[in-house]
């Protein structure tokens, strides 16, 4: 099937009991069994109807063997984490979000787990990386904020061929646009909050695996740490799920635009997008990915700049988080990246100019109009 038609049309859309057109929210803690009845489910944190409905949807649409929906964005990728042994070395694409980089840094440090950051937009730096204690290459494509690209396939060779498993934070593309299990990947990751949710009023993480073998070790770590997703939000999601391809559509259309509106304008020193040729990485996104996506950063002079910027502008958010409905304007080294230190963010090109922007479903004209007045206030 063709993704649009996919994203409703999982098997799971159907209640088989009665019908109903939507999966059933099974709001319970607990399930009925007989003595000697062999049950699927007994207890919630260990499976939930409608839990499983959405983590079958999202191993469907990832190709992946199997899926899983936690708490949070960060609880996905730390459980993903957690499958590692104490004592192992990750090696991560130094441009991530500023959430993984001070769990990898400030968290698994106390549990033995040590992570080597390097500039993986060259896989060979990965390959000089590696460590015989190297279980992990952790990438995010295109990175978070600056749009960097790393060639999935290639990295996921390299640990292959060491013996280690390939995980790569899928949030900006979603599977609408890039898949990385068809590229090597391991384990895919998703804050679900963001473009699956795409409605700002769910909190959500999923991962997906490829193999039998890492299912069992991801299920362990989901039952044993109990970060599930409740029902709720597992329905919020998937009902998100079902209008994706509609919405990344749209809003890459749109963001096409904005990012050309945007390198005519005087007062905006750098554009980060994968969808203007002269973006590092372009071609070896456009070969991995179907897609530029929704997402674009770009630099103003300085912070008193973008104070002046973001105090004039009328229809965006001002706001953490991305991949919404609405337009959502945020500034990394106060939000995604404020938990990364300033000489870290120095190094990556996060600095006080830098806003990152995840573009709605508005229409062009009026982002346009917004913007432009926006600017005429610097």
């Amino acid at each position: 099937m063709k993704p649009d038609t996919q994203y409703l049309h999982t098997g799971n859309e159907v209640d088989p009991l009665y019908g109903a057109s939507s999966v059933p929210i099974y709001q319970a803690s607990t399930f009925h069994q007989g003595f000697d009845d062999e049950v699927l489910y007994d207890y919630a944190r260990s499976g939930n109807p409608t839990r499983a409905a959405l983590e079958n949807i999202v191993a469907t649409l990832e190709g992946g063997v199997r899926g899983f929906a936690f708490s949070s964005g960060m609880a996905a990728i730390t459980a993903a984490l957690l499958i590692l042994p104490s004592g192992s070395h990750v090696i991560a694409c130094e441009d991530l979000y500023g959430g993984t980089f001070r769990a990898l840094t400030r968290v698994f440090t106390r549990l033995g787990i040590e992570t080597t950051f390097v500039d993986a937009t060259d896989p060979q730096n990965i390959a000089r990386a590696l460590r015989p204690n190297t279980k992990a290459v952790y990438l995010e494509t295109p990175s978070n904020p600056t749009m960097r690209i790393i060639d999935i396939r290639a990295c996921a060779e390299i640990a292959k061929g060491a013996g280690a498993v390939t995980m790569v934070d899928n949030t900006f593309m979603t599977p609408y646009f890039q898949k990385p299990h068809e590229l090597g990947a391991d384990i895919v990751l998703h804050s679900a909050t963001k473009f699956l949710g795409g409605h700002s009023d769910v909190i959500a993480g999923v991962a997906t695996v490829n193999s039998d073998a890492l299912a069992q070790e991801m299920y362990l770590i989901q039952n044993g740490f109990g970060a599930v997703l409740g029902p709720q939000d597992c329905f919020l999601v998937m009902r998100g799920i079902k209008t994706l391809g509609v919405r990344m559509r749209q809003s890459e259309a749109t963001a096409i635009r904005l990012a050309a509106f945007l390198r005519e304008e005087p007062q905006v020193q750098r554009i980060y997008y994968p969808g203007i040729k002269e973006h590092e990485g372009h071609a070896t996104h456009m070969r991995q990915a179907t897609g530029p996506g929704a997402l674009l950063s770009f630099t103003l002079r300085d912070e008193d700049a973008v104070r002046a910027f973001v105090k004039r502008l009328k229809l965006p958010l001002f706001a953490v988080s991305l991949g919404a409905v609405e337009s959502i304007l945020s500034y990394p080294i106060r939000m995604s990246h404020a938990a990364m230190p300033e000489e870290e963010r120095q190094k990556r090109g996060i600095t006080a100019g830098l806003l990152r922007m995840s573009v709605g479903l508005e229409d062009i004209e009026d982002l346009i109009e917004d913007f432009r007045q926006a600017f005429a206030a610097l």
